[in-house]
């Protein structure tokens, strides 16, 4: 049977990466200190190890990845809005967080280590699509840190006997990813609107945004896991976008509008737009998106109204 830890794991991205390996047999071990991640994900993990401490507890890490063969890193401060307010906090779990789960894969002989990157390193977009070999400047203390992260990862497999990729995700959405403030567009629009609150679009709208469904970003985690003699950085998202004025209307047609839709100023950090060019990860790990944004929408908003009558 084969092993593996999940940092992160008790987050959205992190607890499907971990159902779908229970699913497959395997033995999982996840560490998450509840900070972001949700109790409630963990109880559709059935046998699924946990431990229950931050990532920045080398104590705690050390025990969750021993015997593992592969380490899903995904623990992490998300958004560039929270790196903003809080960028000690970012810095801290980031990237003291990314070297403490190295220190102790490299001790404990972990064959692979697949980092949760993000599009957020690339800072203003030079051109489109956006290419591995595009400028990295990141313009918040998020897209520095996790930039920071993923070459931390990818140094350490060059200098050890520990394969590292990076899995750089545009904008993911999908079952199990709640309202948060600080997070995606999607899951702020649906929750607001299933609860007839007023939403907010920055700017003019017809900035845009590659949406990935979170089930294609498993897909890319678990072919990353298994491609054997592969390091590196790749962009994970589905090579199509759309503006954010398309997004709120074909959520319209999923949840009728009865509420006010504001204007605001754009934000500090976001960019006007994004596409990804997944060329690589399709050639060199076997990543191949599967679900459209118009499938994704009407599955994720049917998880939200259920979410809502749940809790």
């Amino acid at each position: 049977m084969a092993q593996h830890t999940v940092t992160g794991g008790a987050g959205f991205i992190g607890s499907t990466i971990a159902k779908s390996l229970l699913n497959r047999g395997d033995h999982v071990t996840v560490i998450d200190d509840l900070s972001s991640g949700y109790a409630s994900n963990l109880e559709q993990l059935p046998g699924v190890d946990f431990i229950e401490a931050s990532v920045l507890n080398d104590t705690a890490v050390r025990k969750a990845v021993a015997g593992s063969d592969t380490v899903f890193h995904l623990a992490a401060s998300v958004g560039n809005k929270r790196s903003i307010d809080d960028p000690i906090s970012d810095a801290k779990t980031n990237l003291l967080g990314t070297i403490n789960v190295l220190e102790a894969s490299r001790s404990a002989g972990v064959r692979k280590i697949v980092v949760s990157s993000s599009a957020g390193i690339f800072g203003e977009l030079k051109e489109l699509p956006i290419n591995e070999s595009h400028p990295l400047e990141p313009d918040s203390p998020y897209g520095v840190s996790k930039l920071a992260a993923e070459k931390v990862c990818l140094a350490y497999s060059r200098l050890y006997d520990l394969e590292a990729i990076a899995l750089r995700y545009f904008n993911v959405y999908g079952p199990n990813q709640r309202f948060d403030a600080y997070g995606n567009v999607i899951p702020i629009f649906v929750f607001k609107l299933l609860n007839n609150e007023p939403i907010t679009i920055f700017g003019d709208g017809e900035q845009t945004r590659d949406f990935v469904s979170v089930h294609d970003v498993v897909q890319a985690n678990l072919a990353a896991s298994k491609s054997e003699g592969v390091s590196g950085a790749f962009n994970i998202a589905s090579g199509t976008r759309i503006t954010i004025n398309d997004l709120v209307s074909m959520l319209d047609e999923r949840i009728p509008m009865n509420c006010e839709i504001r204007t605001g100023e754009p934000r500090p950090g976001d960019v006007r737009d994004s596409l990804g060019d997944i060329w690589k990860a399709r050639e060199l790990i076997g990543f191949d998106p599967q679900v459209s944004l118009d499938a994704g929408l009407t599955e994720y908003v049917d998880w939200a109204q259920q979410e809502i009558k749940r809790t």
